[in-house]
């Protein structure tokens, strides 16, 4: 299923007349921020993804949950919770109007579309506070803030589940990764 995003200049920041006919539709679709849904979301039952926003913090739904897709409807995405408090649990994902935080445009773009995005894979600071059966991590440099290497080891449940690629080029036949602990600070 494919969803297209709703995309307008917010009303409220016009300070020049006909700024709507400055910035086309077309033109508004093309533009890509960081932590916003893309304007064409394609989507099929079975794939992951992770929502992109707080919707229902009391019930868990909350940015980095992430879900399995279970049915794709014309005005709604439902998904099956696999991570945070409400494992199992099938949820409805509405449409909703989303601003980026920073922009460097003259206006503020406000898009209506499903705060989802596909989790292939995610940074170690979004896994924080996940527990996983299968992790795979990828370490293209060694790491390099004192604790990020705990923090992505241990989002595994199970020591089976923990696979390590270390691709340093500095150390190519090293079979290592560093955990670095700066001990002045301890």
């Amino acid at each position: 299923m494919i969803y297209l995003s709703s995309d307008s200049i917010c009303k409220a920041d016009f300070n020049i007349q006909d700024q709507d006919l400055l910035y086309p539709t077309e033109f508004l679709n093309a533009l890509k921020f960081s932590g916003l849904p893309s304007h064409i979301l394609r989507l099929k039952n079975g794939e992951v993804v992770m929502l992109m926003r707080n919707l229902n913090q009391g019930v868990g739904l909350c940015n980095g949950t992430r879900m399995k897709i279970t049915q794709l409807g014309k005005w709604f995405v439902e998904g099956e919770v696999l991570s945070g408090s409400i494992i199992g649990d099938k949820v409805l994902i509405p449409r909703i109007s989303l601003s980026p935080s920073e922009s460097n445009w003259p206006f503020i773009l406000n898009r209506r579309q499903y705060p989802i995005s596909l989790c292939f894979a995610m940074t170690i600071n979004k896994s924080q506070g996940q527990s996983l059966q299968h992790v795979g991590l990828y370490l293209p440099k060694q790491v390099f803030t004192h604790g990020q290497l705990y923090v992505a080891i241990s989002r595994v449940t199970n020591r089976n589940g923990l696979h390590i690629l270390s691709n340093d080029d500095e150390k190519p036949n090293e079979n290592k990764v560093l955990n670095i602990v700066y001990k002045e600070i301890l």
